[in-house]
């Protein structure tokens, strides 16, 4: 168990936190949730000690092991992969290196002896026999290959590392585990294992994620930062979102009566408080005004932007032709003459373990790359917007965000193209912010932005959610549903996967694929998923 007890933290007069009590008990998966900025990762920073809070306490049970997720990939790169995950239970890893170290000894003594013995006992003691096993079992799980597990830290490529680093904070039974955005970097399938690892753990969880459908999965509490405080829920986040909106449903119609019978009674003692008949009357009617106390209803530090992509164009019947496309990348085949026509009313979902491919794909689409053999042909109605997965060289511009959305837009007007930026929540003089000094979800918002000035009939979209908050996620979900034109999508997103596609299209790791006419869901539990899949990993180059 572990718990925070009145933890207030204070950043000079702001208070992030303000006597925040809450406790987190073995056997539940508790989903930290909140705006952007609402303290989210800081307070797991809290709970795992790297932040002292300004009042306040936290408490672990005695003996029980704390794990997090570390955020520097850097930090073991001088360390083989296996060990950089044992090191998650750091007890048994310093066994193990003090046995070796005792065991390669050229003068063995006495008391080495004696001290190997200690150490092989705990080692058994702790089950270090299967450390090595237990960790490719988790590597491998999360798409780490085998043939990696004996790498150095170093020369594996970002992605990689991230998914490293969260199997040495699964490793070894942790009785408290912290994970903060575990599913960032982590492709469908590993999401899928990580869910499932989650399920079936039987100590104690916080997790901090955007992912609606992993928390939904895995979580059997809510936490909501929110105003300053932690409100504690029973259930996974659509119970938390149904019990939240209902709560303040019933404050407002609450609110509504009592209004209504404070006019009532105002007016009555307004009427009658001169007459001495009713005299008394009035009075007894100004003491039940004084006792009626409305609800107060905090504005929730939570703002969801408003994503409407509108085609300007109906789109026909020939949409996109795709024959015999190839792709080679430093010798690795990540398109293998794949073919595939897409029609007026798809949604493609384009998922498996291989990102880059789909990356290339629409690089290829969108002209930006050649292919090495194949081609395909663009409809006469159609017209297209894409979402890039890397958007550095757009952002590396010291032009305003509304002076760069403006060449997009056939109406040059500034105040219709503030509009669009107001709908991503840039207000006011948010327009003349430099395009380079933007944060992530910024970033990803003024592409939006662009993406709906542009009024395309073809959405192309390369893991649009990476820098999202949770709030900005809904929206885009929400306009994804209402869009009636074409959608080509990469996304990490499961809800989003499953609530936008009606098409299917794997790519294999050999670089060929699957097409199915199906909801994710279905395609899941089809056959084709039933065969067992080698994941596909990449070196830093792809990222």
């Amino acid at each position: 168990m572990i718990s925070a007890n009145n933890v207030t933290l204070r950043f000079g007069k702001k208070a992030l936190f303000e006597e925040v009590n809450i406790k987190f008990t073995e056997g539940n998966c508790y989903g930290i949730i909140g705006a952007n900025g609402a303290g989210k990762s800081t307070f797991l920073k809290i709970l795992n000690g790297q932040i002292e809070p300004t009042n306040g306490e936290v408490v672990i049970s005695p003996g029980e092991r704390l794990s997090f997720l570390q955020q520097d990939q850097f930090k073991y790169d001088a360390y083989p992969v296996l060990d950089t995950v044992i090191m998650g239970n750091q007890h048994l890893y310093d066994i193990m290196k003090e046995k070796e170290a005792i065991y390669m000894k050229e003068d063995f003594s006495d008391e080495d002896g004696i001290r190997a013995s200690e150490l092989e006992a705990e080692f058994a003691e702790m089950d270090g026999w299967n450390a090595e096993s237990d960790a490719a079992t988790i590597l491998t799980g999360l798409g780490i290959e085998t043939d990696l597990h004996y790498n150095m830290m170093g020369d594996l490529g970002g992605a990689q590392k991230v998914k490293v680093l969260l199997a040495q904070a699964l490793f070894g039974n942790p009785d408290i585990l912290l994970l903060d955005e575990p599913t960032n970097n982590l492709d469908l399938d590993a999401i899928a294992w990580l869910e499932e690892f989650l399920i079936n753990f039987d100590n104690t969880v916080i997790v901090v994620s955007h992912d609606r459908y992993f928390l939904n999965k895995v979580c059997t509490h809510i936490a909501d930062i929110d105003y300053g405080k932690i409100q504690l829920y029973t259930g996974n986040y659509d119970f938390w979102y149904e019990s939240s909106q209902l709560m303040i449903r019933q404050m407002k119609e609450a609110n509504k009566k009592k209004e209504e019978k404070i006019k009532e009674l105002k007016e009555f003692i307004s009427r009658f408080s001169a007459n001495a008949s009713k005299s008394k009357q009035a009075t007894s009617r100004k003491k039940a005004l004084e006792k009626i106390e409305l609800d107060e209803i905090k504005p929730s530090s939570r703002k969801y932007p408003y994503i409407d992509f509108r085609p300007h164009r109906e789109i026909g019947n020939e949409v996109l032709m795709v024959e015999g496309l190839s792709k080679t990348i430093d010798g690795v085949k990540v398109l293998d003459n794949i073919t595939f026509n897409v029609e007026h009313d798809d949604k493609i979902a384009f998922v498996g373990g291989n990102e880059h491919a789909k990356t290339v794909l629409f690089k290829i689409l969108m002209g930006e790359m050649e292919p090495d053999e194949g081609t395909f042909k663009w409809g006469v109605t159609t017209s297209q917007s894409y979402f890039p997965k890397d958007n550095t060289e757009i952002f590396d511009t010291d032009m305003a965000i509304a002076d760069w959305l403006t060449q997009f837009s056939e109406i040059k007007d500034a105040t219709y193209v503030r509009g669009f930026l107001g709908r991503m929540l840039f207000k006011g003089e948010d327009g003349i912010k430099k395009m380079r000094v933007l944060s992530g979800g910024e970033k990803v918002r003024v592409m939006f932005s662009r993406m709906m000035i542009e009024e395309s009939n073809v959405l192309i979209f390369d893991e649009p959610t990476n820098h999202l908050d949770m709030e900005s996620i809904t929206a885009l979900n929400n306009g994804l549903i209402k869009f009636p034109g074409v959608i080509l999508l990469a996304c990490r997103d499961h809800q989003i996967v499953q609530t936008t596609a009606n098409r299917i299209i794997e790519i294999m790791p050999d670089g060929t694929i699957i097409d199915k006419v199906t909801t994710y869901d279905e395609y899941l539990e089809s056959d084709e998923m039933a065969r067992k899949r080698t994941v596909y990993t990449f070196t830093e180059t792809e990222e």
